[in-house]
């Protein structure tokens, strides 16, 4: 057992003590749900709509502080299918170049079938969950930590990290390649 993934396993359970650690669930409705973790039924995928995909341009391009949205969508199988963002009921003070606080969550907010929230780095540095060789969980970290949704994401540049309740790290490249002219 590496170093890393100790690490993580000793404070995933000191979470879990603590009762900090949650594990989302969707039910029917769309609607997370705190359960029991299983890591090993966490979504390995996350596919993005189109209207998704134009929507995390547009505010990408649009802002120089974090924005911060609401992922609406549903749970298939290992498939996390964002079908679109919604705003996050943000109070402008609250979002900087660096940091962005949520008033309300998504659900008090009036989104139904949320599956997780998203929010981007401006400067496309920093996108990660757990600071690079080591178990310790960046402040995205420990947001996603305290939540009931199955994964959440950083809008870095052209690219979606993203996490799952497994603590699996992963990357999506938002821009689909141009063929050559």
């Amino acid at each position: 057992m590496n170093r890393s993934f100790r690490a993580r396993a000793g404070l995933l359970a000191l979470m879990c003590v603590t009762g900090l650690a949650v594990a989302g669930r969707v039910d029917a409705q769309g609607t997370a749900a705190s359960v029991g973790a299983k890591p090993d039924d966490a979504p390995r995928a996350l596919v993005l709509s189109d209207q998704a995909r134009r929507f995390l341009l547009l505010q990408y391009r649009g802002y120089p502080t974090e924005f911060m949205g609401c992922m609406i969508g549903s749970v298939r199988g290992r498939a996390v299918v964002v079908d679109r963002i919604a705003p996050a009921d943000v109070d402008p003070a609250q979002s900087t170049a660096t940091w962005v606080v949520p008033r309300q969550t998504c659900e008090s907010a009036g989104w139904t079938g949320t599956v997780g929230t998203i929010h981007s780095h401006p400067s496309a540095e920093r996108c990660w969950y757990f600071f690079p060789r080591t178990g310790v969980p960046s402040s995205d970290g420990v947001s996603f930590l305290s939540t009931a949704y199955p994964v959440d994401a950083i809008m870095c540049g052209d690219r979606i990290v993203w996490i799952n309740r497994a603590l699996a790290e992963q990357e999506l490249t938002l821009t689909r390649p141009r063929s050559p002219e």
